[in-house]
């Protein structure tokens, strides 16, 4: 049985050409991407090796040998950060995997406090879940009409998975939806969240369930949205990361002038304060 370690090494190996690293093409093969020889060569460690983490058979690489191996696949600091992770996970080092938890949902009130001052900007708090936790005015209008916030508990990973609307609001809804699959895996005891995942993944089909497999990390540049009444948003995305609460304060920021015009004409018609969900 695989981990989410040796799946993540063996997309990785699969999604890279040989050529991309200098390597030569050994012709037509069974399957894309570097053979296991190729990156246990650039490793320094065995083919064998190689295969037991891939195949869950070992679970405790050394902190050395994650370097090796992330060396070998050329990843990203990003991918390293993901890599040693779900080493973590993997080895059982986390947080306790029999008994999962659900995420916390109250947003202290200092984090609501510094969430007003950001008013009339764009902004919200949200957990790894994807669960949004609250928010300001101007997150209303910019996705008012979407159905995003239909709900009386919004998720936008139910919402992306779920919500025919999401394709059409999401100009480039493949990024998002990688986006909040990988978001999962970096949630309270998201290596257990079954809690969750049997609730979504019937619902949201293989095309959820192939994403979260897939571990692509994702770039996060500008989020592009389709508004219903018309314009084209493209808003720049800053995060901080609520580390206690294993939740995210996410502001949005017009990245043109076109784009912070049409928030300043939908941002007139919202009304009410902020809002926040417990």
């Amino acid at each position: 049985m695989g981990t989410p370690l040796g799946d993540f090494i063996r997309a990785r190996r699969d999604s890279t050409q040989p050529e991309s690293l200098g390597l030569p093409d050994h012709g037509r093969r069974r399957s894309p991407g570097l053979r296991r020889s190729d990156v246990a060569t650039r490793a320094g460690i065995s083919v064998e090796y190689l295969t037991r983490i891939e195949q869950g058979r070992d679970r405790h690489p050394s902190n050395a040998v994650l370097r090796a191996i992330g060396d070998a696949l050329s990843l990203s600091p990003a991918e390293r950060d993901h890599l040693r992770y779900l080493a973590k996970i993997t080895g059982g080092e986390c947080t306790d995997r029999t008994s999962p938890a659900p995420p916390r949902r109250e947003v202290r009130p200092p984090v609501l406090e510094t969430l007003r001052l950001l008013e009339p900007g764009i902004a919200l708090v949200t957990n790894r879940l994807g669960d949004i936790l609250a928010r300001t005015p101007a997150y209303e209008s910019v996705t008012s009409g979407t159905g995003l916030l239909d709900s009386d508990a919004p998720n936008l990973t139910r919402y992306v998975f779920t919500d025919p609307r999401a394709r059409e609001f999401f100009a480039d809804w493949d990024d998002v939806a990688d986006e909040q699959a990988f978001d999962l895996w970096l949630g309270p005891v998201a290596e257990n969240s079954e809690w969750f995942t049997a609730d979504l993944a019937p619902v949201a089909g293989p095309e959820f369930t192939r994403r979260l497999n897939r571990h692509v990390v994702p770039a996060r540049g500008v989020l592009r949205l389709r508004h219903p009444s018309g314009p084209e948003l493209r808003l720049r995305r800053e995060t901080l990361d609520l580390t206690s609460d294993a939740q995210q304060l996410l502001v949005l920021l017009p990245a043109d002038e076109e784009t912070a015009r049409a928030v300043e004409r939908l941002g007139r018609g919202s009304r009410g304060g902020l809002r926040a969900i417990s």
